[in-house]
């Protein structure tokens, strides 16, 4: 069962009460008019008759008693006259009681009504603030380059205000702390290029010198695979550095051009561990950084084609298309059967499944944790369901550009 909002809590309290103070004024007041009815009256008339009409029985002469006239102009004295004016007195009583709680509970309702209204009101205005906290707590949850945002509540110092400043003050520590961490992964990545590429050349000149013998070039083509693994994994981090910056500079972008060009790309990669790639370019418009979403892409089918089965039916399937307000990427392969609970720690950096946690030559762990970083700086998300019969169905959903 759904539970109501705190809006709708603080508006059914504030009607409530109101209802409440409604219904105990009303109780008061019928209680005080009932008290005041309950008072016994005499109207005593001394000498003054209505002329009575044709036949009427004739009044007797002036007293001091009491008397009525009735409506068939019969002149009442005594207990009959007490009885009718008691008659009367609770007729009176009765209508005035009825048209009070009729009238006043008519009242109250359509009060209570726009009371609740009123309360409705008032505590979405009071609610507001909270709502861009949660907000921007939202934006920022969903993209780590948002980190940038701030509430920035206007208006008096009180509690809603302070934990506004303390929100901000809290974002504003993390993305210092952030920004320092990826200018540090960026620096040290930066900083370990240059050996890498020096110590690939040396390997290489040692290699192809004539008086080398096949014991050096055996390990200069160990050192090699071993200098590119690092190379790779430097490019990688890079890569995700770059990808969790805020994007300054958007430009339009047709995922269908991207799929076709990676596919091109990697056609020859596939061809050669026999792993058929089947493109599906279908229109999909979006705005973002080119190059990184290119990255996104290939790193989809690269890693569909690498973490394939070893024999059988072995296919990538990358399409591109519109749904809604969405453009979408969708990478589909064959391969192991992974479990769900899996599914999600697959993108962190440097996670391997199985027996593919030991280090191997398919890659350095950071392929999807790229890819999700990169989606989400162009405010897309990225889901990966188990494929039935093993594989991986992940699909990518940026923004459509509608222009």
């Amino acid at each position: 069962m759904r539970r109501l909002t705190l809006r709708g809590r603080l508006t059914l309290l504030y009607g409530g009460l109101f209802m409440m103070a409604g219904v105990v004024l009303l109780g008061v007041t019928y209680a005080l008019f009932n008290a005041n009815l309950g008072q016994q009256y005499r109207v005593i008339v001394k000498g003054t008759y209505l002329s009575p009409g044709p036949g009427a029985q004739k009044p007797p002469p002036p007293s001091n008693d009491v008397y009525v006239m009735n409506k068939d102009g019969a002149v009442l004295t005594g207990s009959d006259a007490e009885r009718v004016l008691s008659e009367q007195r609770e007729q009176v009583r009765q209508a005035a009681i009825k048209s009070l709680l009729i009238q006043g509970s008519v009242a109250l309702v359509l009060v209570g009504g726009l009371a609740a209204g009123f309360g409705w009101l008032v505590a979405g205005r009071v609610l507001a603030p909270l709502h861009r906290v949660t907000d921007t707590a939202r934006r920022i949850s969903a993209s780590p380059a948002a980190l940038h945002e701030r509430i920035a509540l206007q208006g008096p110092d009180d509690e809603v205000k302070n934990l506004a400043d303390a929100f901000d003050t809290m974002v504003e520590r993390l993305d210092h702390s952030f920004d320092g961490q990826r200018r540090f992964v960026a620096n040290a990545s930066h900083e370990l290029r240059t050996p890498l590429t020096l110590a690939r050349a040396l390997v290489e000149v040692a290699m192809h010198r004539r008086t080398a013998s096949a014991d050096v070039k055996e390990l200069g083509e160990s050192l090699l695979t071993i200098n590119a693994r690092h190379e790779q994994l430097i490019e990688g981090l890079l890569i995700l550095a770059d990808s969790e910056k805020q994007l300054t500079t958007v430009y339009p972008v047709n995922l269908s051009d991207i799929v076709t060009h990676v596919c091109s790309q990697l056609s020859s990669e596939a061809d050669a561990v026999g792993v058929g790639l089947v493109r599906g370019p279908g229109d999909a418009p979006t705005r973002g950084d080119a190059l990184l979403l290119e990255r996104l892409v290939h790193n989809l089918v690269e890693n569909g084609i690498r973490h394939n089965l070893p024999d059988g039916e072995r296919w990538v399937r990358a399409v591109s298309k519109t749904v809604g307000d969405q453009a979408r990427v969708v990478v589909t392969n064959t391969g192991p059967e992974i479990p769900p609970y899996e599914v999600e720690s697959l993108f962190k950096p440097f996670y391997r499944l199985g027996a593919e946690r030991l280090v191997s030559g398919k890659g350095a762990g950071l392929g999807l944790s790229i890819v999700r970083s990169v989606a989400e700086a162009h405010g897309g998300t990225v889901t990966a369901v188990p494929r039935a019969g093993g594989g991986l169905e992940i699909t990518v959903e940026l923004p459509v550009d509608p222009g």
